[in-house]
């Protein structure tokens, strides 16, 4: 799919979670355009819950969230809090800690890829509504009328995601052809006053991969999963799963009255 930098003839279709006014990037409308450096850069991200993940983020993202599958299209998301409109890992002066893996869904913002109206080919597209993108602004998106190298940066990451996100989607359809993915739900079991142990509650229904179904695989199933790299992401993915307990944590300390009502 060929990509392009100039205004697409039909409208861009589509929906893009954290984009709120995607323009396609042209040097008429954002010639005087730049970006403004930030060390605090991912303000914009403090209000989502969810990020999605290409599979070969699996591995450092695993170190962070839980890792699952979401939607009838089994969409890879990082799961960032346990309520919607809260983010966990980001603080709400978009600053990160250090030790924290930030998707690169999110690390591409406002730069992102979309298909014009005919679908056939990707058009790259800026959120005008990013406070980053300002006119004159430190880092010009254009230099003596071509795309600056902070741009060409920018359009090159957006491709290798875009290939990623290709590779991502047919990780998920073999997981569907070996059946291995199942609907789960996320437990908080809250303790009485009296130390006891109280009514378990559900905060999260998601589809995992299913441990006893891959555990049932024939073994020449397992080699070939473990030759074409699926079996490493599986049990990153796997491994995150532990991570619902560290967000349940993180809640309780940041408003324990809350999280218990």
């Amino acid at each position: 799919m060929a990509e392009n930098t100039a205004p697409a003839e039909g409208e861009i279709t589509g929906n893009v979670l954290l984009y709120s006014n995607p323009e396609p990037l042209n040097i008429e409308t954002h010639g005087k355009l730049g970006f403004n450096r930030s060390s605090t850069p991912f303000s914009f991200a403090t209000n989502t819950h969810v990020a999605p993940l290409v599979v070969t983020e699996f591995a450092p993202a695993s170190m962070s969230y839980p890792i699952i599958f979401a939607g009838d299209d089994h969409q890879p998301l990082a799961v960032m809090s346990l309520r919607p409109e809260e983010n966990l890992f980001i603080n709400a002066d978009g600053g990160v800690d250090p030790d924290t893996y930030v998707p690169a869904y999110i690390r591409r913002y406002p730069f992102v890829f979309a298909n014009d109206e005919q679908g056939q080919r990707l058009v790259v597209c800026i959120d005008r509504a990013s406070k980053a993108l300002v006119q004159n602004g430190d880092t010009p998106l254009f230099v003596n009328g071509d795309t600056s190298q902070f741009t060409k940066d920018a359009i090159e990451f957006c491709r290798q995601f875009e290939e990623e996100r290709q590779r991502t989607e047919q990780f998920v359809a073999l997981l569907k052809s070996l059946d291995l993915l199942e609907l789960k739900n996320a437990v908080f079991t809250p303790r009485n006053e009296d130390g006891s142990n109280g009514e378990p509650q559900p905060i999260a229904e998601y589809f995992a991969v299913s441990e006893e179904k891959l555990n049932a695989l024939p073994s020449d199933k397992i080699i070939e999963l473990q030759k074409n790299g699926a079996l490493a992401q599986i049990y990153a993915h796997l491994i995150s799963l532990l991570n619902w307990d560290r967000l349940i944590a993180v809640t309780l300390a940041r408003a324990p009255v809350a999280a218990n009502a």
